[in-house]
């Protein structure tokens, strides 16, 4: 049988950018069954000793806790499995004006920023690191191509960068 405990916690964790998109986009492609509900309620508690003092963060705390429609949570766990598995990933995927390219993509992070998930990847096609919106993503297909190992924090928006020069990521 079951109980609801209470631990006696004198302090939160202090998670990073990466640790936060990590479980965001583990919960995101969860759907809105009971265990997914607990685990958002679970990380919004940890933001409740914030100060949410803007409207980006507070619209990006609630798209980081909001489950991700069907189709959309498909892509999210095939780029998620292909970020452990360091695979390269193939997209199709339409810009802002609608002009649909296929990219083959190594995928680094995913994160959320106001009201949009992106994933975060080093894009073959344009040499580059790029994030792409999951709501413009129409398909993500898995491949067995190998991809370098790419470390999350040096590509998440916010971070310090510890050499000049680092990479910008340009939000497509």
């Amino acid at each position: 049988m079951a109980e609801n405990v209470m631990f006696d916690v004198r302090t939160r964790p202090s998670l990073t950018a990466a640790e936060i998109a990590a479980l965001g986009l583990s919960l995101a492609h969860l759907g809105a069954g009971p265990q997914s509900a607990t685990a958002r309620r679970a990380l919004r508690r940890l933001f409740d000793d914030m100060e949410a003092s803007s409207d980006v963060i507070a619209t990006t705390l609630a798209t980081l806790t909001s489950p991700l429609d069907p189709a959309t949570a498909r892509r999210a766990r095939t780029a998620a499995g292909a970020i452990t598995a360091r695979l390269v990933v193939r997209l199709h995927y339409a810009d802002a004006r609608g002009d649909v390219t296929i990219r083959e993509v190594e995928p680094v992070t995913c994160l959320v920023h106001r009201d949009h998930w992106y994933l975060v990847a080093w894009c073959r096609l344009r040499q580059g690191v790029r994030a792409f919106r999951f709501d413009r993503l129409l398909a993500v297909e898995a491949t067995e191509i190998p991809a370098r190992p790419h470390r999350a924090e040096r590509f998440l928006p916010f971070q310090p960068r510890s050499k000049p020069g680092a990479h910008a990521v340009s939000h497509r």
